[in-house]
């Protein structure tokens, strides 16, 4: 397994939709493992492939707290299938937006359709922590940030201030 290199927006590749695996071949289960690896070193709950930079409908996620036994999920091709009426709002971070959290509403619970790393069709439902994740990383691999969420001008500032942090560690 391999570490990856996490974008930082405003990277346009972000904001990319993402093309569907179709089929899981031995790269896609590679990937897979690599973008765990990462994804817990950096450390974070979940991972999509557009943030390491492979324009694919790919995503880990493991929402275990400290004291829990990990429970990693990979899923290829995921869609939500189903979204509860029940709106929460929560805070939430991402690798790709570091030190930036805010606020978001989305449904409470979700049912996910997927594939997992063998190829096999699976379904889950999720709600509260994990059920968050699950819409966080399907936004990445249709090109939303969770600070599209906020206002426009809200969303210009901390995009503005990424991308000033970023040139400052070039030079």
């Amino acid at each position: 397994m391999a570490k990856l290199d996490i974008l930082i927006a405003p990277d346009r590749r972000l904001r990319t939709r993402c093309a569907p695996v179709g089929k899981v071949d031995d790269a896609a289960r590679r990937l897979l493992d690599d973008m765990l690896e990462t994804m817990y070193d950096a450390p974070g709950i979940g991972l999509a492939a557009p943030q390491v930079g492979v324009l694919k409908r790919l995503v880990v996620i493991d929402c275990a707290r400290d004291e829990e036994e990990p429970a990693p999920l990979k899923l290829v091709d995921p869609e939500v299938v189903w979204r509860s009426e029940e709106l929460v709002t929560g805070n939430e971070g991402c690798l790709s937006l570091p030190e930036v959290y805010v606020d978001v509403e989305r449904p409470e619970a979700v049912r996910v359709a997927y594939l997992d790393e063998n190829g096999e069709p699976q379904e889950l439902e999720a709600e509260g922590l994990r059920a968050r994740c699950l819409q966080h990383e399907i936004d990445h691999l249709n090109g939303v940030l969770h600070v599209d969420y906020l206002s426009a001008i809200k969303r210009g500032v901390i995009l503005r201030r990424l991308d000033k942090s970023k040139r400052r560690k070039k030079d």
